[in-house]
């Protein structure tokens, strides 16, 4: 079991759990490639030239990462992100077409949170959790989004308090975030802990508010993290908590 033992606090007793979503207990790579192969098929994006499904989703995700730090910034918003991470991707393969950028942006956005591939062992941790901690539920993601993520794919059963970037006007890793999340769900920071998969955006986050963190590290990358606990899958979280 990988922890960080730097940062274990002995005995240390919670009362709220929260989590972040994507990529921690919604598999969104699984999910994102499959609605993109459905994508992919339905708008026959293989015979305007663009002949390899990889090399497509290669251009994408890196025209999706740089908007996703301007969002993140507060320097675009959502619906010029949602549009332009296919307008430019396209634009690369040297399709100019704004229609059917719109198109798979709604279409994307429609059909993505429908899918429902989770990381291994996420409703069993989640049960035993749940009769334990009040579990919630910190996210940047779009809020529709997100509510229809955690309804198709049958984990909003588990969650007392469901936190958006839109609901509290700012993004992880700002503090207020965390602050609005604590007093939204009537959390003690002492007896907080957040469990998330990126070390900037949840483990400093939580760390700046002064609440504990559990990275959950499926690739076993990162080694100098300030999580109070670093584990690589979620059936570990039986060991801490």
């Amino acid at each position: 079991m990988a922890i960080n033992t730097r940062y274990i606090v002995a005995n240390k007793k919670y009362a709220h759990i929260f989590f972040d979503l994507d990529n921690t207990l919604w598999d969104f790579e699984a999910n994102s490639i499959e609605t993109f192969r459905d994508l992919f098929i339905k708008y026959d994006l293989e015979n305007r030239g663009i002949v390899s499904f990889d090399k497509f989703i290669q251009v994408y995700h890196k025209h999706n990462s740089l908007l996703w730090e301007f969002y993140r910034q507060g320097k675009i918003v959502k619906e010029v992100l949602n549009i332009r991470r296919f307008s430019m991707a396209l634009d690369e393969f040297g399709i100019g077409d704004h229609l059917l950028s719109s198109n798979m942006a709604g279409d994307y956005v429609e059909q993505s949170p429908t899918k429902t591939q989770l990381f291994p062992d996420a409703f069993a941790i989640l049960d035993y959790l749940s009769s334990k901690y009040r579990l919630h539920i910190i996210t940047n993601g779009f809020e529709e989004v997100q509510f229809r993520k955690l309804s198709y794919s049958g984990l909003r059963k588990y969650f007392s308090g469901i936190i958006t970037s839109e609901e509290a006007g700012t993004k992880k890793p700002d503090p207020a975030i965390f602050n609005y999340a604590l007093s939204f769900c009537k959390a003690d920071v002492n007896e907080s802990v957040m469990i998330g998969d990126d070390e900037e955006i949840d483990v400093l986050g939580a760390f700046n508010v002064g609440m504990d963190s559990i990275l959950v590290d499926y690739a076993g990358k990162n080694n100098q993290s300030k999580a109070t606990h670093r584990i690589n899958s979620l059936q570990e979280l039986y060991d801490i908590l």
